[in-house]
């Protein structure tokens, strides 16, 4: 699940640094790498500057992804000092999709329904900027590129109450690897605490189970990780995404 997805989306690029691939292109560039690095001191630090540089040369913003059990244990001091900025901490939960499935049970007169159009992805948006206060307008052209790139293996769930879109998830599955990944969940606050992410959940596990993919794996926030956790995920090791976005963006 580490590892750069096996089909990039349309317009991202890959390429091999040592132990490590960069994907450049989409809403923003990132760095994939194995669990140690297995470089130290001078030559860490240019294996990071380098991944630095070749953003900076493009302009574009830059996230690694920093686990828990990762080595060597100086990365994180390291790409600090390289630049790269901390994130917020996620939980990485998995848990079993036969587990987990179920017919999900909604909020009367809610539906849910699964999307591929632009009209829903930019419906997507508006609830997810209106519920973080963020611009996120990148994020209906990397859904769409991805549905795109992989129509089979990517999953787009709205449920709706009177045509309005109350909470949007999305999965995608890696069969070769056994896992899918849940990623979204937003639920509109008048929504919150009624099902609706549940049931997101179990229609997505359900999925999955279908497809023979075993697990699922979630980086969870802590708004859900309680509600995951009560579902029956379990935790694997914490995540901090380090960021380095290019000066004046």
């Amino acid at each position: 699940m580490r590892a750069a997805p096996s089909r990039p989306s349309a317009g991202v690029t890959y390429e091999e640094d040592g132990p490590l691939v960069r994907a450049l292109g989409g809403f923003r560039g990132f760095v994939f790498g194995p669990r140690d690095i297995a470089l130290r001191g001078a030559g860490l630090d240019a294996l990071i500057a380098r991944q630095r540089d070749r953003f900076a040369g493009r302009g574009e913003t830059v996230e690694w992804r920093l686990h828990s059990h990762d080595g060597p244990p100086e990365l994180a001091e390291r790409l600090r000092a390289a630049g790269f900025a901390a994130g917020p901490e996620k939980t990485v939960l998995v848990g079993e999709s036969a587990e987990l499935s179920a017919e999900p049970v909604l909020p009367e007169g809610v539906v849910l329904r699964r999307v591929t159009g632009a009209g829903d992805m930019r419906r997507i948006v508006a609830l997810e900027a209106a519920v973080w206060d963020m611009d996120l307008s990148w994020l209906a052209g990397f859904l769409n590129e991805r549905v795109a790139a992989t129509p089979e293996d990517t999953l787009v769930l709205v449920a709706e109450h009177e045509r309005e879109t109350v909470c949007a998830a999305w999965m995608f599955l890696w069969p070769g690897r056994g896992f899918g990944g849940l990623r979204g969940g937003t639920t509109l606050p008048a929504w919150r605490g009624r099902g609706v992410y549940r049931a997101l959940v179990a229609e997505r596990a359900r999925i999955a189970a279908a497809r023979g993919v075993p697990y699922l794996q979630v980086d969870a926030s802590d708004d859900s990780l309680p509600i995951l956790r009560r579902l029956g995920f379990r935790t694997v090791t914490a995540l901090t995404p380090y960021v380095w976005t290019p000066p004046g963006r």
